[in-house]
Protein backbone atom coordinates (compact mmCIF):
# COMPACT_ATOMS: atom_id res chain seq x y z
CA UNK A 1 0.00 0.00 0.00
CA UNK A 2 3.03 2.08 0.49
CA UNK A 3 3.91 1.85 -2.97
CA UNK A 4 0.53 3.12 -4.03
CA UNK A 5 0.11 6.07 -1.47
CA UNK A 6 3.92 6.92 -3.31
CA UNK A 7 2.58 6.84 -6.60
CA UNK A 8 -1.14 8.26 -6.44
CA UNK A 9 1.04 11.34 -3.99
CA UNK A 10 3.42 11.76 -6.63
CA UNK A 11 1.14 12.05 -9.31
CA UNK A 12 -1.40 14.29 -7.07
CA UNK A 13 1.20 16.52 -5.93
CA UNK A 14 3.18 17.40 -9.32
CA UNK A 15 -0.28 18.05 -10.70
CA UNK A 16 -1.09 20.55 -8.30
CA UNK A 17 2.08 21.93 -8.96
CA UNK A 18 1.70 22.13 -12.71
CA UNK A 19 -2.01 23.41 -12.28
CA UNK A 20 -0.94 26.49 -10.11
CA UNK A 21 2.34 27.37 -12.83
CA UNK A 22 -0.15 26.83 -15.72
CA UNK A 23 -2.36 29.38 -14.07
CA UNK A 24 -0.30 32.30 -12.12
CA UNK A 25 3.58 31.01 -12.90
CA UNK A 26 5.48 32.74 -16.20
CA UNK A 27 6.30 28.78 -17.21
CA UNK A 28 6.11 26.87 -20.10
CA UNK A 29 2.70 24.59 -19.95
CA UNK A 30 3.11 21.68 -17.82
CA UNK A 31 1.56 18.16 -17.93
CA UNK A 32 -0.77 17.28 -15.56
CA UNK A 33 -2.10 14.03 -14.26
CA UNK A 34 -5.23 14.30 -13.60
CA UNK A 35 -7.33 12.51 -16.04
CA UNK A 36 -4.64 9.73 -15.23
CA UNK A 37 -4.84 10.04 -11.89
CA UNK A 38 -8.41 9.90 -11.31
CA UNK A 39 -8.58 6.86 -13.64
CA UNK A 40 -5.80 5.62 -11.25
CA UNK A 41 -7.75 5.53 -8.25
CA UNK A 42 -11.19 4.21 -10.27
CA UNK A 43 -9.09 1.40 -11.29
CA UNK A 44 -7.84 0.76 -8.10
CA UNK A 45 -11.17 0.78 -5.92
CA UNK A 46 -12.52 -1.57 -8.25
CA UNK A 47 -9.41 -4.25 -8.10
CA UNK A 48 -10.06 -3.85 -4.17
CA UNK A 49 -13.62 -4.48 -4.69
CA UNK A 50 -12.88 -7.65 -6.94
CA UNK A 51 -9.95 -8.71 -4.58
CA UNK A 52 -12.01 -8.28 -1.13
CA UNK A 53 -14.62 -10.06 -2.83
CA UNK A 54 -12.09 -12.96 -3.75
CA UNK A 55 -10.81 -13.01 -0.16
CA UNK A 56 -14.08 -12.79 1.37
CA UNK A 57 -15.23 -16.11 -0.27
CA UNK A 58 -11.71 -17.65 0.91
CA UNK A 59 -11.23 -16.80 4.50
CA UNK A 60 -14.80 -17.16 5.53
CA UNK A 61 -14.51 -20.69 7.24
CA UNK A 62 -15.29 -19.41 10.78
CA UNK A 63 -18.41 -17.50 9.63
CA UNK A 64 -19.22 -20.70 8.03
CA UNK A 65 -18.92 -22.91 11.01
CA UNK A 66 -20.65 -20.01 13.36
CA UNK A 67 -23.83 -20.55 10.50
CA UNK A 68 -23.67 -24.53 11.65
CA UNK A 69 -25.44 -23.16 14.63
CA UNK A 70 -29.10 -21.90 14.90
CA UNK A 71 -30.21 -18.44 16.18
CA UNK A 72 -32.91 -19.57 18.37
CA UNK A 73 -33.53 -23.11 20.04
CA UNK A 74 -36.77 -24.90 22.07
CA UNK A 75 -36.06 -25.21 25.20
CA UNK A 76 -37.94 -27.06 28.06
CA UNK A 77 -38.14 -25.78 31.27
CA UNK A 78 -40.64 -28.04 33.76
CA UNK A 79 -42.43 -29.91 30.15
CA UNK A 80 -43.41 -26.12 28.63
CA UNK A 81 -41.89 -25.10 25.10
CA UNK A 82 -40.12 -21.61 25.25
CA UNK A 83 -37.85 -20.38 22.51
CA UNK A 84 -34.67 -18.98 23.48
CA UNK A 85 -32.01 -17.40 22.06
CA UNK A 86 -28.68 -20.00 21.41
CA UNK A 87 -26.11 -17.67 23.25
CA UNK A 88 -28.58 -18.57 26.29
CA UNK A 89 -28.16 -21.94 25.90
CA UNK A 90 -26.15 -23.59 29.34
CA UNK A 91 -25.22 -26.85 30.08
CA UNK A 92 -27.79 -28.86 31.56
CA UNK A 93 -30.42 -27.74 29.54
CA UNK A 94 -33.03 -29.53 28.05
CA UNK A 95 -33.60 -29.09 24.59
CA UNK A 96 -36.56 -29.88 21.58
CA UNK A 97 -34.81 -30.90 18.30
CA UNK A 98 -37.45 -31.10 15.50
CA UNK A 99 -36.90 -32.74 12.34
CA UNK A 100 -35.16 -31.06 9.82
CA UNK A 101 -33.76 -28.77 12.60
CA UNK A 102 -29.77 -27.80 13.55
CA UNK A 103 -28.95 -29.54 16.56
CA UNK A 104 -28.19 -26.73 19.27
CA UNK A 105 -25.60 -27.80 21.35
CA UNK A 106 -23.17 -31.59 22.03
CA UNK A 107 -25.66 -33.41 24.09
CA UNK A 108 -27.03 -36.68 24.98
CA UNK A 109 -30.13 -37.64 23.76
CA UNK A 110 -32.70 -38.45 26.68
CA UNK A 111 -35.99 -39.34 23.80
CA UNK A 112 -36.20 -39.80 20.53
CA UNK A 113 -34.61 -41.60 17.97
CA UNK A 114 -33.25 -40.32 14.27
CA UNK A 115 -30.91 -40.35 11.69
CA UNK A 116 -28.54 -37.49 12.16
CA UNK A 117 -26.61 -35.38 9.10
CA UNK A 118 -22.93 -34.98 10.99
CA UNK A 119 -20.99 -33.83 7.36
CA UNK A 120 -20.65 -30.40 7.84
CA UNK A 121 -19.11 -31.17 11.34
CA UNK A 122 -17.00 -34.59 10.48
CA UNK A 123 -17.01 -34.59 6.67
CA UNK A 124 -18.87 -38.11 7.36
CA UNK A 125 -21.26 -38.28 4.23
CA UNK A 126 -23.14 -40.98 5.76
CA UNK A 127 -25.64 -40.87 8.33
CA UNK A 128 -25.53 -41.63 11.36
CA UNK A 129 -28.76 -43.41 13.44
CA UNK A 130 -28.64 -41.76 16.95
CA UNK A 131 -31.29 -42.99 19.65
CA UNK A 132 -31.33 -42.45 23.89
CA UNK A 133 -28.12 -42.13 25.38
CA UNK A 134 -26.11 -41.75 22.54
CA UNK A 135 -24.18 -38.33 22.10
CA UNK A 136 -25.13 -35.52 19.66
CA UNK A 137 -22.74 -32.85 18.35
CA UNK A 138 -24.09 -28.97 18.42
CA UNK A 139 -24.04 -28.09 14.23
CA UNK A 140 -25.56 -31.57 13.12
CA UNK A 141 -28.26 -31.77 10.93
CA UNK A 142 -31.74 -33.67 12.43
CA UNK A 143 -33.43 -36.18 10.52
CA UNK A 144 -36.90 -37.18 10.49
CA UNK A 145 -36.96 -38.01 14.32
CA UNK A 146 -38.08 -35.44 17.21
CA UNK A 147 -35.06 -35.62 19.68
CA UNK A 148 -35.14 -34.14 23.35
CA UNK A 149 -31.31 -33.62 24.20
CA UNK A 150 -29.89 -32.71 27.52
CA UNK A 151 -26.39 -30.22 26.83
CA UNK A 152 -23.47 -31.85 27.88
CA UNK A 153 -21.32 -28.88 26.71
CA UNK A 154 -22.35 -25.40 25.66
CA UNK A 155 -20.70 -22.18 24.22
CA UNK A 156 -16.84 -22.29 24.42
CA UNK A 157 -16.78 -26.08 25.87
CA UNK A 158 -18.73 -27.18 22.75
CA UNK A 159 -16.92 -29.54 19.98
CA UNK A 160 -17.85 -26.65 17.52
CA UNK A 161 -16.59 -23.87 19.60
CA UNK A 162 -13.00 -26.24 19.61
CA UNK A 163 -12.68 -26.45 15.81
CA UNK A 164 -13.14 -22.98 15.30
CA UNK A 165 -10.67 -22.11 18.18
CA UNK A 166 -8.22 -24.44 16.05
CA UNK A 167 -9.46 -23.27 12.22
CA UNK A 168 -8.72 -19.69 13.91
CA UNK A 169 -5.23 -20.55 15.74
CA UNK A 170 -4.05 -22.31 11.89
CA UNK A 171 -5.01 -19.55 10.22
CA UNK A 172 -3.13 -17.15 12.37
CA UNK A 173 0.21 -19.17 12.26
CA UNK A 174 2.62 -18.48 9.67
CA UNK A 175 4.39 -21.15 7.56
CA UNK A 176 7.86 -20.95 5.91
CA UNK A 177 6.23 -19.93 2.80
CA UNK A 178 4.25 -17.24 4.24
CA UNK A 179 7.94 -16.30 5.90
CA UNK A 180 9.46 -16.16 2.65
CA UNK A 181 6.58 -14.28 1.01
CA UNK A 182 6.40 -11.45 3.27
CA UNK A 183 10.12 -11.36 3.04
CA UNK A 184 10.13 -10.87 -0.99
CA UNK A 185 7.27 -8.09 -0.48
CA UNK A 186 9.40 -6.27 1.49
CA UNK A 187 12.45 -6.46 -1.02
CA UNK A 188 10.20 -6.01 -3.55
CA UNK A 189 9.30 -2.73 -2.14
CA UNK A 190 12.90 -1.05 -1.94
CA UNK A 191 13.51 -2.66 -5.28
CA UNK A 192 10.29 -0.80 -6.77
CA UNK A 193 11.74 2.32 -4.79
CA UNK A 194 14.95 1.94 -5.95
CA UNK A 195 13.86 1.07 -10.14
CA UNK A 196 11.56 4.53 -9.51
CA UNK A 197 14.10 6.54 -8.44
CA UNK A 198 16.50 5.49 -11.39
CA UNK A 199 13.36 6.02 -13.99
CA UNK A 200 12.76 9.01 -12.93
CA UNK A 201 16.42 10.09 -13.58
CA UNK A 202 17.20 8.14 -16.74
CA UNK A 203 13.62 9.73 -17.93
CA UNK A 204 14.65 13.37 -17.00
CA UNK A 205 17.87 13.36 -18.67
CA UNK A 206 16.22 11.74 -21.84
CA UNK A 207 12.81 14.05 -21.75
CA UNK A 208 11.17 16.02 -19.43
CA UNK A 209 9.51 15.78 -15.77
CA UNK A 210 6.38 15.04 -16.75
CA UNK A 211 7.53 12.12 -18.76
CA UNK A 212 9.75 10.96 -16.08
CA UNK A 213 7.04 11.56 -13.47
CA UNK A 214 4.95 9.04 -15.68
CA UNK A 215 6.82 6.19 -16.00
CA UNK A 216 7.64 6.70 -12.28
CA UNK A 217 4.26 6.57 -11.08
CA UNK A 218 3.19 3.61 -13.38
CA UNK A 219 6.75 1.88 -11.68
CA UNK A 220 5.16 2.43 -7.93
CA UNK A 221 1.45 1.23 -9.07
CA UNK A 222 2.43 -1.86 -10.71
CA UNK A 223 4.75 -3.25 -8.22
CA UNK A 224 2.70 -3.22 -5.07
CA UNK A 225 2.71 -6.19 -3.89
CA UNK A 226 -0.73 -7.16 -3.22
CA UNK A 227 -0.50 -10.91 -4.74
CA UNK A 228 2.70 -11.44 -3.10
CA UNK A 229 1.01 -10.17 0.29
CA UNK A 230 -1.45 -12.64 -0.36
CA UNK A 231 -0.29 -15.72 -2.24
CA UNK A 232 0.22 -17.79 0.84
CA UNK A 233 -2.90 -16.37 3.28
CA UNK A 234 -5.77 -17.11 0.75
CA UNK A 235 -4.34 -20.57 -0.05
CA UNK A 236 -3.93 -21.28 4.00
CA UNK A 237 -7.66 -19.37 4.20
CA UNK A 238 -9.06 -21.82 1.86
CA UNK A 239 -7.19 -24.72 3.28
CA UNK A 240 -8.31 -24.78 6.53
CA UNK A 241 -11.68 -24.31 5.62
CA UNK A 242 -11.70 -27.52 3.12
CA UNK A 243 -9.86 -29.32 6.41
CA UNK A 244 -12.43 -28.36 8.99
CA UNK A 245 -15.61 -29.09 6.78
CA UNK A 246 -14.01 -32.78 6.05
CA UNK A 247 -13.01 -33.26 10.07
CA UNK A 248 -9.84 -32.43 9.59
CA UNK A 249 -8.14 -30.13 12.90
CA UNK A 250 -5.77 -28.27 11.98
CA UNK A 251 -3.73 -27.46 14.98
CA UNK A 252 -0.72 -26.11 13.63
CA UNK A 253 -0.76 -25.30 9.85
CA UNK A 254 3.38 -25.82 9.81
CA UNK A 255 1.86 -29.43 9.27
CA UNK A 256 0.38 -28.91 6.05
CA UNK A 257 3.83 -28.04 4.57
CA UNK A 258 5.67 -30.82 6.26
CA UNK A 259 3.07 -33.32 5.39
CA UNK A 260 3.70 -32.77 1.50
CA UNK A 261 6.95 -34.45 2.14
CA UNK A 262 6.23 -37.36 3.63
CA UNK A 263 8.61 -40.07 3.21
CA UNK A 264 6.45 -42.35 5.71
CA UNK A 265 3.66 -43.04 7.85
CA UNK A 266 3.78 -44.88 10.98
CA UNK A 267 0.44 -46.30 12.03
CA UNK A 268 -0.30 -47.49 15.85
CA UNK A 269 -2.18 -51.02 14.93
CA UNK A 270 -5.06 -50.61 17.73
CA UNK A 271 -7.76 -48.18 17.22
CA UNK A 272 -6.32 -47.09 13.47
CA UNK A 273 -6.03 -50.01 11.74
CA UNK A 274 -8.06 -52.36 13.91
CA UNK A 275 -11.34 -51.53 15.39
CA UNK A 276 -9.42 -51.64 18.85
CA UNK A 277 -12.25 -53.26 20.74
CA UNK A 278 -11.69 -57.68 21.21
CA UNK A 279 -15.09 -58.78 19.94
CA UNK A 280 -17.21 -61.74 18.32
CA UNK A 281 -16.29 -61.38 14.68
CA UNK A 282 -17.80 -64.28 14.03
CA UNK A 283 -19.99 -67.42 14.74
CA UNK A 284 -20.02 -71.14 12.91
CA UNK A 285 -22.05 -74.23 12.89
CA UNK A 286 -19.65 -77.01 12.41
CA UNK A 287 -23.01 -80.16 13.16
CA UNK A 288 -26.36 -80.26 12.70
CA UNK A 289 -27.29 -77.23 15.44
CA UNK A 290 -28.67 -73.79 15.02
CA UNK A 291 -26.35 -70.96 15.91
CA UNK A 292 -28.90 -69.78 19.01
CA UNK A 293 -28.26 -73.29 20.69
CA UNK A 294 -24.74 -72.76 20.31
CA UNK A 295 -24.17 -69.39 21.86
CA UNK A 296 -26.91 -70.61 24.28
CA UNK A 297 -24.94 -73.59 25.76
CA UNK A 298 -21.75 -71.32 25.46
CA UNK A 299 -23.16 -68.29 27.27
CA UNK A 300 -24.22 -70.67 29.94
CA UNK A 301 -20.13 -71.67 30.74
CA UNK A 302 -19.04 -67.98 30.15
CA UNK A 303 -21.62 -66.01 32.25
CA UNK A 304 -20.17 -66.14 35.45
CA UNK A 305 -16.42 -65.57 33.75
CA UNK A 306 -13.99 -62.60 33.92
CA UNK A 307 -12.38 -63.86 31.01
CA UNK A 308 -11.73 -60.99 28.34
CA UNK A 309 -13.30 -63.61 25.88
CA UNK A 310 -16.35 -64.70 28.25
CA UNK A 311 -17.21 -61.03 28.36
CA UNK A 312 -16.83 -60.29 24.11
CA UNK A 313 -19.15 -63.60 24.18
CA UNK A 314 -21.66 -62.46 26.60
CA UNK A 315 -21.60 -58.76 24.89
CA UNK A 316 -22.59 -60.65 21.42
CA UNK A 317 -25.21 -62.85 23.22
CA UNK A 318 -27.04 -59.45 24.54
CA UNK A 319 -26.61 -57.67 21.46
CA UNK A 320 -28.05 -60.52 19.12
CA UNK A 321 -30.95 -61.30 22.09
CA UNK A 322 -30.26 -64.47 22.86
CA UNK A 323 -30.77 -66.20 26.70
CA UNK A 324 -28.19 -68.84 28.48
CA UNK A 325 -28.90 -72.00 29.15
CA UNK A 326 -27.93 -72.51 33.29
CA UNK A 327 -25.64 -74.91 34.65
CA UNK A 328 -24.85 -75.55 37.96
CA UNK A 329 -21.53 -75.85 38.00
CA UNK A 330 -18.79 -75.22 35.56
CA UNK A 331 -14.56 -76.07 35.93
CA UNK A 332 -12.07 -74.42 34.36
CA UNK A 333 -9.39 -76.19 32.06
CA UNK A 334 -5.89 -74.48 32.97
CA UNK A 335 -4.59 -72.80 29.39
CA UNK A 336 -7.28 -75.33 27.67
CA UNK A 337 -10.50 -73.28 28.39
CA UNK A 338 -13.78 -74.39 29.99
CA UNK A 339 -16.15 -77.21 30.96
CA UNK A 340 -19.49 -78.07 32.42
CA UNK A 341 -22.99 -79.36 32.73
CA UNK A 342 -25.51 -77.92 30.25
CA UNK A 343 -29.37 -79.17 30.12
CA UNK A 344 -27.65 -82.48 30.81
CA UNK A 345 -25.15 -82.56 28.46
CA UNK A 346 -21.18 -82.07 28.61
CA UNK A 347 -19.74 -78.80 27.06
CA UNK A 348 -16.66 -77.94 26.64
CA UNK A 349 -15.13 -74.54 25.17
CA UNK A 350 -11.40 -75.08 24.13
CA UNK A 351 -8.46 -73.06 22.13
CA UNK A 352 -7.53 -74.63 18.69
CA UNK A 353 -4.32 -76.20 20.54
CA UNK A 354 -6.31 -78.36 23.27
CA UNK A 355 -8.93 -79.29 20.18
CA UNK A 356 -5.47 -80.61 18.04
CA UNK A 357 -4.87 -82.61 21.46
CA UNK A 358 -8.27 -84.12 21.75
CA UNK A 359 -7.61 -85.06 17.43
CA UNK A 360 -10.94 -83.49 16.15
CA UNK A 361 -10.10 -81.85 12.43
CA UNK A 362 -11.41 -78.72 11.27
CA UNK A 363 -10.98 -78.17 7.14
CA UNK A 364 -8.21 -75.41 6.65
CA UNK A 365 -10.87 -73.49 4.62
CA UNK A 366 -12.93 -73.14 7.30
CA UNK A 367 -10.08 -71.73 9.85
CA UNK A 368 -7.95 -69.62 7.33
CA UNK A 369 -10.28 -66.86 6.88
CA UNK A 370 -10.03 -66.08 10.40
CA UNK A 371 -5.88 -67.51 11.20
CA UNK A 372 -4.59 -64.83 8.55
CA UNK A 373 -6.19 -61.96 10.61
CA UNK A 374 -4.75 -62.90 13.77
CA UNK A 375 -8.37 -64.08 15.52
CA UNK A 376 -8.67 -66.19 18.85
CA UNK A 377 -10.76 -69.04 17.82
CA UNK A 378 -12.81 -70.79 20.34
CA UNK A 379 -14.28 -74.46 19.77
CA UNK A 380 -18.02 -76.08 21.45
CA UNK A 381 -17.95 -79.14 21.98
CA UNK A 382 -21.07 -81.12 23.22
CA UNK A 383 -20.89 -84.75 24.35
CA UNK A 384 -17.83 -84.81 22.69
CA UNK A 385 -18.96 -83.71 19.22
CA UNK A 386 -17.46 -80.51 17.73
CA UNK A 387 -20.47 -77.90 17.32
CA UNK A 388 -19.65 -74.84 16.68
CA UNK A 389 -16.54 -72.01 16.70
CA UNK A 390 -16.84 -68.57 17.43
CA UNK A 391 -13.77 -66.17 15.97
CA UNK A 392 -12.95 -63.37 18.70
CA UNK A 393 -10.29 -60.75 17.72
CA UNK A 394 -9.76 -56.65 17.07
CA UNK A 395 -11.25 -56.62 13.79
CA UNK A 396 -9.00 -55.11 10.89
CA UNK A 397 -10.94 -52.42 9.83
CA UNK A 398 -12.65 -52.70 6.32
CA UNK A 399 -11.12 -49.66 4.73
CA UNK A 400 -7.94 -50.13 5.81
CA UNK A 401 -6.37 -52.11 3.28
CA UNK A 402 -7.00 -49.76 0.64
CA UNK A 403 -5.93 -46.97 2.71
CA UNK A 404 -2.42 -49.20 2.89
CA UNK A 405 -2.84 -49.91 -0.77
CA UNK A 406 -2.87 -45.79 -1.48
CA UNK A 407 -0.25 -45.01 1.23
CA UNK A 408 1.94 -46.74 -1.28
CA UNK A 409 0.58 -45.51 -4.67
CA UNK A 410 1.65 -41.96 -3.11
CA UNK A 411 5.10 -43.39 -2.34
CA UNK A 412 4.53 -43.12 1.37
CA UNK A 413 6.04 -46.31 3.19
CA UNK A 414 3.42 -47.39 5.67
CA UNK A 415 5.18 -49.00 8.96
CA UNK A 416 2.82 -50.85 11.85
CA UNK A 417 3.66 -50.13 15.53
CA UNK A 418 2.02 -52.16 18.28
CA UNK A 419 1.87 -53.16 21.49
CA UNK A 420 0.76 -56.78 20.40
CA UNK A 421 2.40 -60.21 20.45
CA UNK A 422 4.88 -60.82 17.54
CA UNK A 423 2.19 -63.59 15.62
CA UNK A 424 -0.71 -61.20 16.20
CA UNK A 425 1.24 -58.30 14.42
CA UNK A 426 2.93 -60.35 12.08
CA UNK A 427 -0.83 -61.37 10.54
CA UNK A 428 -2.28 -58.22 10.87
CA UNK A 429 0.84 -57.04 8.47
CA UNK A 430 0.66 -59.29 6.30
CA UNK A 431 -3.19 -59.27 5.45
CA UNK A 432 -2.46 -55.88 5.11
CA UNK A 433 0.26 -56.08 3.24
CA UNK A 434 2.76 -54.06 5.72
CA UNK A 435 6.15 -54.90 5.32
CA UNK A 436 7.44 -52.75 8.29
CA UNK A 437 6.46 -53.18 10.84
CA UNK A 438 7.71 -53.85 15.15
CA UNK A 439 5.65 -55.58 17.80
CA UNK A 440 5.28 -55.87 21.88
CA UNK A 441 6.31 -51.92 21.73
CA UNK A 442 5.89 -49.48 25.14
CA UNK A 443 5.47 -46.36 24.13
CA UNK A 444 8.49 -45.33 24.56
CA UNK A 445 9.81 -47.59 22.40
CA UNK A 446 7.60 -46.43 19.89
CA UNK A 447 9.10 -42.90 20.37
CA UNK A 448 12.11 -43.91 19.79
CA UNK A 449 11.61 -46.16 16.38
CA UNK A 450 10.01 -42.72 15.43
CA UNK A 451 12.95 -40.76 16.64
CA UNK A 452 15.27 -43.39 14.71
CA UNK A 453 13.89 -42.64 11.38
CA UNK A 454 13.30 -38.38 12.16
CA UNK A 455 17.33 -38.32 12.59
CA UNK A 456 17.71 -40.59 9.59
CA UNK A 457 16.78 -37.30 8.08
CA UNK A 458 13.83 -38.67 6.81
CA UNK A 459 9.94 -37.00 7.06
CA UNK A 460 7.60 -39.49 9.17
CA UNK A 461 4.06 -38.92 10.04
CA UNK A 462 2.20 -40.71 13.26
CA UNK A 463 -1.04 -41.72 13.79
CA UNK A 464 -2.29 -43.07 17.26
CA UNK A 465 -4.57 -41.87 19.46
CA UNK A 466 -3.09 -39.14 21.47
CA UNK A 467 -3.34 -40.71 24.57
CA UNK A 468 -0.77 -43.47 24.77
CA UNK A 469 0.73 -42.96 22.16
CA UNK A 470 1.26 -38.94 22.78
CA UNK A 471 5.53 -39.48 22.59
CA UNK A 472 5.33 -40.71 19.39
CA UNK A 473 2.85 -37.97 18.31
CA UNK A 474 5.08 -35.36 19.60
CA UNK A 475 8.68 -36.92 17.98
CA UNK A 476 7.10 -37.50 14.43
CA UNK A 477 7.36 -34.59 11.56
CA UNK A 478 3.77 -34.62 11.97
CA UNK A 479 1.77 -35.61 14.52
CA UNK A 480 -2.07 -37.09 13.26
CA UNK A 481 -4.24 -38.24 16.12
CA UNK A 482 -7.24 -40.33 15.07
CA UNK A 483 -10.70 -40.71 17.16
CA UNK A 484 -14.32 -39.62 17.19
CA UNK A 485 -16.68 -37.19 18.75
CA UNK A 486 -16.03 -34.96 21.76
CA UNK A 487 -13.06 -37.17 23.24
CA UNK A 488 -10.46 -36.28 20.53
CA UNK A 489 -7.39 -35.98 22.44
CA UNK A 490 -5.54 -32.29 20.57
CA UNK A 491 -2.69 -32.09 23.26
CA UNK A 492 -0.06 -34.07 21.52
CA UNK A 493 -0.93 -33.84 18.00
CA UNK A 494 -0.81 -31.39 15.21
CA UNK A 495 -3.68 -32.91 13.70
CA UNK A 496 -6.61 -34.05 14.69
CA UNK A 497 -8.88 -36.72 12.24
CA UNK A 498 -12.62 -36.35 13.87
CA UNK A 499 -13.52 -39.94 12.35
CA UNK A 500 -12.07 -42.80 12.96
CA UNK A 501 -11.11 -43.28 9.33
CA UNK A 502 -7.79 -44.42 8.00
CA UNK A 503 -8.81 -42.58 4.92
CA UNK A 504 -9.27 -39.30 5.84
CA UNK A 505 -5.46 -39.56 6.40
CA UNK A 506 -5.28 -39.58 2.51
CA UNK A 507 -7.54 -36.83 2.44
CA UNK A 508 -4.97 -34.97 4.71
CA UNK A 509 -1.83 -35.82 3.19
CA UNK A 510 -3.64 -34.99 -0.58
CA UNK A 511 -5.01 -31.70 0.64
CA UNK A 512 -0.85 -30.95 1.89
CA UNK A 513 0.31 -31.83 -1.37
CA UNK A 514 -2.23 -29.77 -3.29
CA UNK A 515 -1.96 -26.98 -0.75
CA UNK A 516 1.66 -26.49 -1.47
CA UNK A 517 1.06 -26.90 -5.00
CA UNK A 518 -1.07 -23.90 -4.85
CA UNK A 519 1.62 -22.02 -2.62
CA UNK A 520 4.37 -22.20 -4.78
CA UNK A 521 2.52 -21.37 -8.06
CA UNK A 522 1.10 -17.98 -6.15
CA UNK A 523 4.84 -17.16 -5.20
CA UNK A 524 5.93 -17.42 -8.43
CA UNK A 525 3.40 -15.54 -10.12
CA UNK A 526 3.23 -12.59 -7.12
CA UNK A 527 7.39 -13.09 -7.97
CA UNK A 528 7.31 -13.39 -11.30
CA UNK A 529 4.50 -10.95 -12.36
CA UNK A 530 6.60 -8.12 -11.15
CA UNK A 531 10.02 -9.70 -12.59
CA UNK A 532 7.87 -8.93 -16.01
CA UNK A 533 5.98 -5.87 -15.29
CA UNK A 534 8.70 -3.54 -13.52
CA UNK A 535 11.06 -3.36 -16.51
CA UNK A 536 8.17 -2.68 -18.85
CA UNK A 537 6.80 0.48 -16.99
CA UNK A 538 9.96 1.75 -16.33
CA UNK A 539 9.72 2.41 -20.27
CA UNK A 540 12.73 -0.86 -21.13
CA UNK A 541 10.16 -0.88 -24.41
CA UNK A 542 9.52 2.72 -24.86
CA UNK A 543 12.11 2.65 -27.80
CA UNK A 544 10.01 0.05 -29.90
CA UNK A 545 7.19 2.39 -29.08
CA UNK A 546 5.64 0.31 -26.21
CA UNK A 547 4.52 2.08 -22.94
CA UNK A 548 2.52 1.48 -19.74
CA UNK A 549 0.53 4.60 -18.33
CA UNK A 550 -0.60 4.61 -14.51
CA UNK A 551 -3.92 3.35 -15.15
CA UNK A 552 -2.81 0.40 -17.15
CA UNK A 553 -0.59 -0.18 -14.27
CA UNK A 554 -3.24 -0.08 -11.86
CA UNK A 555 -5.29 -2.66 -13.91
CA UNK A 556 -2.59 -5.23 -14.19
CA UNK A 557 -1.71 -5.14 -10.51
CA UNK A 558 -5.30 -5.65 -9.89
CA UNK A 559 -5.60 -8.73 -12.45
CA UNK A 560 -2.60 -9.94 -10.89
CA UNK A 561 -4.26 -10.17 -7.33
CA UNK A 562 -7.25 -11.58 -8.88
CA UNK A 563 -5.82 -14.47 -10.39
CA UNK A 564 -3.76 -15.41 -7.03
CA UNK A 565 -7.39 -14.97 -5.34
CA UNK A 566 -9.21 -17.36 -8.43
CA UNK A 567 -6.04 -20.26 -8.16
CA UNK A 568 -6.54 -20.46 -4.52
CA UNK A 569 -10.35 -20.80 -4.69
CA UNK A 570 -9.86 -24.14 -6.78
CA UNK A 571 -8.02 -25.46 -4.18
CA UNK A 572 -10.23 -28.45 -3.50
CA UNK A 573 -9.71 -32.29 -1.41
CA UNK A 574 -9.96 -35.21 -4.13
CA UNK A 575 -12.26 -37.74 -3.42
CA UNK A 576 -10.46 -41.12 -3.53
Amino acid sequence: MLLIAMGISVAYLYSMYAFFMNTFGQQEHLMDFFWELASLVVIMLLGHWIEMSAISNASSSLQKLAALLPDEVIRLTNGKEETIAITDVQQNDVLLVKSGAKIPADGLIISGESLIDESAISGESKGVVKKENDHVIGGAINGDGLLTIKVTSAGDDSFLAQVMQLVQQAQNDKSRLEILSDRVAKWLFYIATSVGLITFIIWSLLTDVPTALQYTVTVLIIACPHALGLAIPLVVSRSTTLAAQNGLLLKKRMALETASHLDAIFLDKTGTLTKGAFEVVAVEALADMTLADILAYTGALEKNSNHPIAKSIMTYLQKENITSYSTDHTDNLSGKGIFGKVQGKTVKIVNQKELENLQYVVPNDRLSKYQEQGYTLSFIIIDDKLVGLIALGDTIKPEALPFIQSLKQRQITPIMLTGDNQESATKVAQYLGITNYFSELLPTEKEQQIASYVASGKKAAMVGDGINDAPSLARASVGIAIGAGTDIAIDSADVVLTNSNPEDILHFVDLAKQTHRKMIQNLWWGAGYNLITIPLAAGILAPFGFTLNPAVGAILMSFSTVIVAINAMTLKIKEN
